[in-house]
């Protein structure tokens, strides 16, 4: 069953690739749903609704300290925005993983400089987002706050 839903997500995304108004590799639509600091959706011209996993960062949980703040930023940034994706790949979900453009704000990236992501180094190729981490982290913005924060990806560990 799970596999039949991942394959059917994942079929609905190649349609709404290939039925984009922009190109196979960028989508356009607005964002119409934020689920947490690195997940959103986007409806198309074409009333396809794109599940998206924002590329090369990771937000804390929603039950982590500063995952309500990571996902209030996200939706400040994007939530009723026209948006363009840069689809880098689909993941195990079946969600297109992006760099998302709202309203021309890189929001990968931003959400990095506000301090409220982690530049994923798993799944890293833009190594400026570690610059960006950097600049984050020595002025103490958002979770690096925090004397001790813990990366989401240790957090889904425990």
């Amino acid at each position: 069953m799970v596999v039949v839903r991942r394959f059917t997500a994942a079929i609905a995304l190649l349609a709404a690739l290939v039925s984009a108004s922009v190109s196979a590799d960028e989508i356009s639509g607005r964002v119409v749903g934020v689920a947490d600091g690195d997940t959103l959706t986007i409806l198309t011209a074409e009333k396809q609704q794109v599940k998206v996993r924002l590329a090369q960062i990771d937000t804390p949980e929603k039950g982590q300290p500063y995952g309500q703040a990571s996902k209030k930023s996200l939706s400040d940034l994007c939530f009723g925005k026209d948006a363009v994706l840069k689809v880098e790949s689909t993941d195990r979900y079946g969600r297109a993983v992006a760099r998302v453009g709202c309203d021309g704000i890189d929001a990968n990236r931003e959400q990095v400089r506000r301090g409220l992501a982690w530049a994923y180094l798993k799944y890293l190729t833009d190594r400026e987002l570690l610059d960006v981490e950097a600049e984050a982290r020595a002025g103490g913005r958002g979770l690096w706050a925090d004397p001790d924060p813990v990366p989401p990806w240790e957090w889904r560990r425990r």
